[in-house]
Parts: C-alpha cells; sequence; structure tokens
C-alpha cells in the first residue's frame, strides 16, 4: 500500500514557522516548540495567528507540500499554490469536458452523494430499529436518486441535489444519540449551533485535502462540473467533497458526538450568533480526523486494501499538533 506522508495542523496562536536546513521549526513566544524533517510533511494547515517565515513558503511551493489558512475558526481564507504539476493533455481534456458535457460527470456526483446519504440513514436503522420519519426520508432519496439519473439539465440536477440535501438534513437529528447536542437544520456563514459549526469546519477541511489531492496529480480544482465557476472558488473540489460529506465528513461527526468526545462546553456563541469551538475541540476534532483518514477500506475497483483518502497533499501516519 502506498506510503502518505504527514498533515501538520498549527492551532496554537501566535505560532511561528521558519526553516532550518532541512528541518521545519516551530516557535510560539519565543520558544522552540517542535523541531521536524520537512521531507516528512505534506500538508501544513494553519488556523489564526500563525505566522510563516517567506523562506519556508518558497521551500513549500518548490516541494509541492500543501500550505492552507484559515480562521482560528476553521473558516478557510486561503492556500498557497506552487508549480503545477501533471500533463497539461489531462487539463485540456477535463476542460473539454467541462464546456461541453459537464452533466455526465456532474449526475455522477449527486448520485453518489445521495446514495451515501441514504446509506447513513439506512445504517441507522440497523444499527437502532425502525423509524417512520427516516423510513419516509429514505424513500424521498431514493426517487431523488431515480430523477438524478435521467437529469439532462444542471439547473435541474442543482435543484434535485439541494431537495435531496433538505429531506437529508430535515432528519438529521435522529441521528444524534447525545442529549447534549440538538440539531434543528443546516446553517452555514455563521453556523447556529455546534454541531453545524464541526460540520462546517470537516467539510473546510477536508475541501482543502481534496484540493491539493487535484492539484498534486495536474487537475486544475477551479474547473469543475456542477458548481458554477467563479473566482476563486475550487469547484472541482468542491464537486468531489460532495460525494464524502455524508459517507465520511458526517459519519465523522457524529461519531465524535454519540461517543462523547466532545461536549458542548466546547463551544461558545458570539455576540454575531455564530456559534464556535474551543481550542481543545478543534483539537479533538482535527486527530479524529487525521485517525479517520488511516482507516484501510477495500478500494471497489482495484480491489486492494487502501486507506481512505489517498492524496499527495493528505495525511498519514503521525498527527503533530502546536496547540497546548
Amino acid at each position: 500500500m502506498k506510503k502518505l506522508q504527514n498533515s501538520l495542523y498549527i492551532t496554537r496562536q501566535k505560532s511561528y514557522l521558519h526553516k532550518e536546513r532541512e528541518t521545519l521549526v516551530i516557535d510560539c513566544e519565543g520558544e522552540k516548540v517542535l523541531q521536524i524533517p520537512v521531507h516528512s510533511i505534506s500538508s501544513i494547515f494553519c488556523f489564526g495567528n500563525v505566522l510563516v517565515s517567506p523562506f519556508l513558503i518558497g521551500f513549500c511551493s518548490e516541494k509541492s507540500i500543501g500550505l492552507a489558512f484559515f480562521t482560528e475558526y476553521g473558516r478557510f481564507l486561503g492556500r498557497m499554490q506552487g508549480q503545477q504539476n501533471g500533463n497539461v493533455l489531462l487539463r485540456r481534456a477535463q476542460y473539454r469536458q467541462s464546456e461541453q458535457q459537464p452533466i455526465n460527470v456532474a449526475r455522477n456526483i449527486i448520485a453518489a452523494k445521495i446514495v451515501s446519504s441514504r446509506a447513513v440513514l439506512q445504517r441507522q436503522i440497523r444499527n437502532f430499529g425502525e423509524s417512520e420519519p427516516l423510513r419516509n426520508a429514505i424513500s424521498r432519496l431514493k426517487h431523488s436518486l431515480e430523477q438524478a439519473r435521467r437529469c439532462q439539465s444542471l439547473d435541474s440536477l442543482r435543484g434535485i441535489e439541494g431537495e435531496a440535501a433538505s429531506v437529508y438534513f430535515s432528519v438529521f437529528s435522529a441521528l444524534l444519540r447525545n442529549e447534549s447536542f440538538s440539531f434543528s437544520g443546516r446553517s452555514r456563514r455563521p453556523p447556529k449551533d455546534s454541531v453545524n459549526a464541526m460540520l462546517s469546519f470537516v467539510y473546510s477541511v477536508l475541501g482543502q485535502d481534496i484540493s491539493a489531492a487535484l492539484q498534486g496529480v495536474g487537475l486544475d480544482p477551479q474547473v469543475g462540473f456542477l458548481h458554477a465557476d467563479r473566482p476563486g472558488r475550487d469547484g472541482l473540489a468542491q464537486d468531489l467533497l460532495e460525494e464524502f460529506r455524508a459517507a465520511w465528513a458526517d459519519r465523522l461527526v457524529l461519531s465524535l458526538i454519540n461517543r462523547k468526545q466532545v461536549d458542548q462546553k466546547g463551544f461558545s456563541v458570539e455576540a454575531s450568533g455564530a456559534v464556535t469551538m474551543s481550542e481543545a475541540t478543534r483539537k479533538a476534532v482535527l486527530v479524529s480526523y487525521q485517525e479517520k483518514k488511516q482507516e484501510e477500506i477495500e478500494h471497489p475497483y482495484l480491489k486492494e486494501s487502501t486507506v481512505w483518502i489517498i492524496a499527495p497533499c493528505s495525511g498519514s501516519a503521525t498527527l503533530w499538533h502546536t496547540s497546548a
């Protein structure tokens, strides 16, 4: 199996990252916190007030090490992108497909998303018994799946996707088995409860992992098939994220809540009404996120054992935090 490198998550505020020979050094308020070989890292995620030296930025660009920046609370800000890798002919084929027949790829993306959403609900019934609301939602998702497979228009397909997402999240609260957490519907920018705060955070980090993976194999992350082109948005990464939302991200958040690995005390409400995570909660989510990426599954086509996410900038063996 392909051995993946590590992702480095910097969550301690006022950290300073710089390069010493072939090592990466992390200082915090004048004190050296960590020094590790640069070649063992494939991506760096910086949260909040984290400074990176120009020399390290240049080195990351040269060595295709992913470098992404988020607010302290997990909202994506930007990503450093080095020299484009891969074959230009591959990108030309991507552009042609995106312009001429995007519906063919977009239809498969939405079908996969709906199948994953339905599987999450079916899993709940298998584990905890029958539920009429869940059965109704599963039936409606099956109908949406049939519509998506026949759809010939991107606008119509987006409408089907939106309706399916609404059905799925209308029963999402039934998947929570921790009474201290509640969910009344999907809310973004800002998230209005702790469940939405974790969902948005995981979606954001996972989206950057996917974007870095696309860049690493030579595809253009900004040219997608389902999401409309928009300056600054990685359309293709957002397309692929749709397939991972329910099966990967949502199940991760549900596991954290239902296993009581996170607590309501780790969240706070800002004056704007936004719910944010504490540093300890963010660390717990990132640790579980990294562990889940290491889960082995059987590839459905290659029929070999592999981890969930194989990507040039996807982490594996070790997770380093500079948070206290």
